[in-house]
């Protein structure tokens, strides 16, 4: 029986446990370096008694697996919401997506504009080597003015023209003019596109709810506080921060890719792989929590903000998603997400205030209600988003062929570093199917390395 090893108990790493517990399979082992699990997914409750997410997590897939899955793990302890997401732009709030509703706009100059901006593109011939250029093609310049090129600078904090286009599939609405037209002449919204226009919310916990109901399947495996150093893929062996050995037969791991390589010593140098994992790119996050004493004013969930007046690309009304996460009473709670990177600097000492100046300038509170608020949060998450960058594609399937050789599996969020396959179902997914092709010998289907 082989021992399996796996490092990191986020949704990735949960999923792989899970699915070794479901096959009843004994000889393995998960080691988390943070004291709680959860990885991006985890929750965390303050001394307010606000409960604050690591970004606007909502569970939601096209995947009867994972759906199956959540109701076994969390039955009736869960809440299912009609999405509600908007676009503020020019002091007016449309449906989201932009592209889909510009037309609602009150202001008919931007509206003819985009309409202009497609028409004209009606018949150039698409051309596009790079994800900027990709916006261009796909939706003119109006509609790229005014929402597609700032906001994507905002979520993404790399110039587009460093990005590939091919990661797109599900994760944007792309245009048809006829249906633009329609949309146009019977002043209706198009607001039901993507694959989270229905989503669910644990009742209690914040999103971590559902992963810490994973808790169950890892009992006598897992270990907290256990910081990987060292991996020695020749002789099979982890060491862990306190000077710890452990082997393997086969290594799970959800690090990071480009820490998880650094992290590697053998006796052949990595050489071009190292070189590979160099070259990858990500941005960081600032999540910043905003408690208020105040009923909340709206039924909105999360709202997306182009415009530089803002430091955030994103709000989501977080109390909106159950009643335990504000304490009891008049209360409710804004989670704003602002990028950085290398490419986009942002300050850790400063963004609170910013975000707080952010929402009286995007019209969500006023300058009195300051006096209301009785808590900030921030957490700083160093990885955010993996970005699919040009070349992404090549160096992953070399970078993962050398890991596969020496028995490595990395799989999650940034240990596949694929964002299209990155939300928490992906994740967890990836753990289950990793497991099943290392013990069933089937294929993956969610992550093709």
């Amino acid at each position: 029986m082989k021992k399996i090893v796996i490092l990191g108990a986020g949704p990735t790493g949960l999923g792989a446990a899970y699915q070794l517990r479901k096959l009843d399979y004994k000889k393995w082992q998960i080691y988390e370096k943070n004291n709680y699990v959860g990885g991006l997914s985890a929750s965390f409750r303050d001394g307010k008694g606000f409960t604050w997410d690591i970004g606007g997590h909502v569970i939601f897939s096209s995947n009867n697996r994972f759906n199956r899955l959540v109701d076994n793990l969390l039955g009736n302890e869960i809440l299912t919401f009609s999405r509600e997401s908007w676009i503020w732009l020019r002091d007016s709030f449309i449906k989201y997506p932009f592209q889909n509703n510009f037309h609602l706009h009150p202001d008919k100059g931007i509206v003819l504009e985009c309409v202009s901006g497609l028409l004209d593109n009606l018949n150039k011939k698409d051309s596009y080597k790079n994800f900027e250029e990709w916006i261009y093609s796909f939706f003119g310049e109006g509609i790229a003015k005014y929402f597609m090129i700032p906001y994507n600078k905002k979520v993404w904090a790399c110039p587009l023209k460093k990005m590939d286009y091919n990661w797109i599939s599900e994760r944007v609405s792309t245009t048809d003019v006829h249906s633009i037209l329609k949309n146009i002449i019977y002043q209706r919204d198009d607001s039901d596109w993507g694959p989270n226009n229905t989503f669910r919310y644990p009742i209690v916990g914040g999103v971590c709810g559902l992963f810490n109901k994973f808790l169950p399947y890892t009992n006598g495996h897992l270990q907290l506080g256990k910081e990987v150093t060292r991996i020695l893929p020749d002789r099979k062996e982890v060491i862990f921060e306190n000077g710890e050995r452990v082997s393997y037969d086969v290594l799970i791991s959800t690090i990071p890719l480009n820490e998880l390589l650094k992290k590697i010593i053998m006796k052949s140098k990595l050489g071009e792989i190292g070189k590979s994992a160099a070259k990858l790119l990500w941005n960081s996050g600032y999540m910043v929590g905003i408690g208020i004493k105040k009923p909340c004013p709206s039924k909105k969930n999360w709202m997306y903000f182009p415009q530089d007046d803002s430091p955030f690309y994103r709000v989501t009304y977080l109390s909106n998603y159950s009643p335990n996460m504000t304490p009891k009473g008049n209360f409710f709670s804004f989670l704003a997400e602002s990028s950085y990177s290398k490419y986009k600097a942002a300050s850790r000492d400063t963004i609170i205030e910013e975000t707080i100046q952010g929402l009286i300038n995007s019209k969500l509170i006023t300058e009195e209600d300051r006096s209301l608020i009785v808590s900030t949060y921030m957490i700083d998450a160093p990885y955010s988003f993996p970005i699919p960058f040009l070349g992404r594609d090549k160096i992953l399937k070399e970078i993962q062929s050398f890991l596969m050789k020496n028995g490595i599996f990395s799989r999650g969020r940034f240990g596949g570093w694929k964002y299209e396959v990155g939300n928490m179902d992906h994740s967890v997914l990836q753990g289950m199917e990793v497991v099943d092709r290392i013990l069933l010998g089937k294929e993956e289907s969610v992550y093709k390395s």
